[in-house]
């Protein structure tokens, strides 16, 4: 029989069709959970089980009833939110995966620091507030500079520098006013009454992509951010692999993801973690039981273990692990590579984009994906949640790769008006 893997996503994420992609290619049958409409036939044309993210009891019910008595080969969860129910479906149908708890503290911001807390491993100071909470009061307190976020949304939604009292009662409100939102209120985000504090980390931030296998943590990339991320907002735009950090850096780097993602209970399935590094100190900012977001996996290629031809997408080695095959033989392909998330510069609606042609002709530039629409309405961080698309490079070196990024991004162009509201 052909293995089978059930795939959990938002029917917005963009990573679905890169792993019915790899799935095809492996001849794995991909089942899909999205939280699309139950009361519509197939609206997606992709076979999907109607699930709720917020509701995992219920949704777990549905997709043991939904998949039958055959077997299933594994589990993966693509993004935060279904992270939850990728824990029960795995324990429910005794695959192995995270327990629900860690899966839990790997997408809330507060259950993570407090586990990191309690294995004493490096972490700024942190304070919980409820959201009705007096702003002024609280600033008179604090130590700072300190950052304000919120405890469950992804991709540095919200998330804002304060430098003193004034600035901290702005962010305060600003992200109260962010998370009381009839669109954020909508996705039912965990945790959705209280925000998190916690001191400003300084220091160079770098993303690392891996997989734990049975407690056993493999890493796969270790992503520069050459862009400075120390505020007010924290929007990232380039990631670089290999990394340029000295090789006891790197391994002091995939030291302490490997315990923080031990501390909050991981165990099996990928892991997307960021961290800050200054000076002999590495602090991880988060650890997420899901594989890097939106587009950027198609920055990673591997190759394939002793014997086989080619490199494989990020989708297709975690399609392998998933069904249970040994990924130990696949190593990130030795030409360096990154991407852009193209930031959006201001709130209004897009109009035109152009440049495009133009961009894909800089040397080093292998794809440009612009995934907003005409006339789409675009918000910026901390509110806004997404890119203006996506901007891919491979050559022979990172210092090339981010320079090649930097010219494509300079000869695009967007026309957007002001937005009325």
């Amino acid at each position: 029989m052909r293995p089978r893997v059930l795939l959990l996503a938002t029917t917005t994420g963009y990573q679905t069709r890169s792993f019915g992609d790899a799935a095809a290619a492996l001849g794995v049958d991909l089942l899909f959970g999205t939280d699309r409409c139950d009361h519509l036939d197939d609206p997606w044309r992709d076979a999907a089980i109607p699930v709720r993210f917020h509701d995992t009891e219920a949704s777990l019910a549905a997709i043991l009833d939904a998949i039958g008595p055959g077997p299933l080969a594994g589990v993966l969860a693509v993004g935060d939110r279904p992270t939850a129910l990728a824990a029960a479906v795995s324990a429910a149908c005794g695959l192995p995966g995270n327990p629900p708890a860690a899966a839990a503290a790997s997408c809330n911001k507060l259950l993570f620091r407090a586990a990191i807390e309690r294995a004493n491993l490096a972490r700024p100071w942190f304070q919980q507030f409820e959201l009705d909470a007096d702003a002024g009061s609280i600033a008179r307190d604090l130590a700072y500079p300190c950052v304000v976020k919120p405890l469950a949304l992804s991709g540095s939604r919200g998330v804002m520098r304060a430098d003193g009292p004034e600035s901290f009662v702005s962010a305060f409100q600003r992200l109260r006013a962010l998370l009381l939102s009839p669109q954020v209120r909508a996705e039912r985000a965990l945790a959705g009454t209280a925000l998190l504090v916690e001191g400003f980390v300084p220091g160079e931030e770098f993303a690392i992509e891996g997989v734990l296998t049975r407690g056993r943590f493999h890493p796969l990339a270790i992503f520069d951010k050459p862009e400075p991320l120390n505020g007010p907002f924290f929007e990232e735009t380039i990631y670089v692999t290999p990394s340029r950090l000295a090789d006891d850096v790197q391994a002091r780097v995939l030291a302490a993801v490997a315990a923080a993602a031990a501390a909050i209970g991981l165990w099996h399935g990928p892991v997307h973690a960021e961290c800050r590094v200054h000076g002999d100190q590495v602090v991880v900012i988060e650890v997420a039981s899901r594989p890097i977001g939106g587009l950027c996996a198609r920055a990673l290629r591997f190759d394939a273990p002793s014997g086989g031809t080619g490199t494989v997408s990020l989708e297709t080695l975690l399609l392998c692990h998933a069904k249970g095959d040994e990924i130990d033989g696949y190593s990130r392909e030795e030409i360096a590579s990154g991407v852009m998330m193209i930031p959006i510069p201001q709130r209004g609606v897009l109009r035109a984009t152009s440049g495009v042609e133009d961009a894909r002709l800089v040397p080093g530039i292998c794809d440009i994906r612009i995934t907003v629409k005409p006339d789409q309405l675009l918000v910026p961080l901390p509110e806004g949640k997404s890119y203006l698309g996506f901007i891919f490079a491979r050559a022979a070196d990172p210092e090339s790769v981010e320079h090649a990024l930097h010219q494509a991004h300079m000869r695009l162009r967007f026309s957007i008006d002001r937005a009325l509201l």
